[in-house]
């Protein structure tokens, strides 16, 4: 798994993340305007066991990602270790120079690269909104915001469509890469609950 190094950097943010939220904050309202914060964890969980399950042909999310119950089965960091764990085992089979695998966006099979960096921007921007929504600092750090801008780019525009993404915000003077990552991808930068 470590040479899905963008992979292994957002897995970590995401976790480290979850892991600093203060009970009495699950229930905050986040960027993503339906969902609070367990909501999200919930969706973000989701999405990982679905790279998992499309690339191993094992069993999914037990609900949909998309319509999150803000019910946990477990604690927190349970529920988020659970899903990291088989998203890193799945992907620890899959070559960094596969060209067709497969994964659970409506673009189809991928390469190798952009299919770990389209789960690696996942657990990212959702880090970023457990983060933002909980009064925690970004954990989208410069390196980590560039390398998933193109992957962004690459694939975000047939998303939006789905609702994945919400419309561009526009760019300010002075933004940064995780700036300029998170208004592609519809978010607001300076986003207080």
């Amino acid at each position: 798994m470590t040479e899905y190094v963008l992979l292994v950097d957002a897995h970590q943010a995401l976790r480290t993340t979850v892991a600093a939220v203060d009970p009495a904050d699950w229930a905050l309202r986040t960027p993503c305007a339906e969902w609070n914060v367990t909501q999200v964890l919930q969706h973000a969980a989701g999405d990982q066991l679905a790279y998992a399950a499309a690339i191993t042909g094992g069993p999914g999310p037990a609900e949909n990602p998309f319509a999150p119950s803000g019910k946990l089965r477990d604690a927190p960091l349970i529920v988020l270790d659970l899903a990291l764990d088989a998203t890193v085992n799945a992907w620890a089979t899959v070559a960094t120079d596969a060209e067709n695998v497969p994964n659970p966006l409506p673009q189809g099979p991928m390469s190798a690269t952009l299919a770990a960096g389209a789960c690696a921007l996942d657990a990212a921007v959702h880090a970023w909104d457990i983060a933002v929504a909980t009064g925690q600092p970004s954990p989208l750090t410069a390196p980590m915001a560039e390398a998933l801008l193109p992957i962004a780019t690459a694939l975000c525009e047939p998303l939006r469509a789905w609702g994945a993404f919400g419309a561009v915000v526009p760019a300010e003077g002075g933004d940064d890469a995780a700036a300029t990552l998170l208004r592609y991808l519809g978010r607001e930068p300076g986003w207080k609950a």
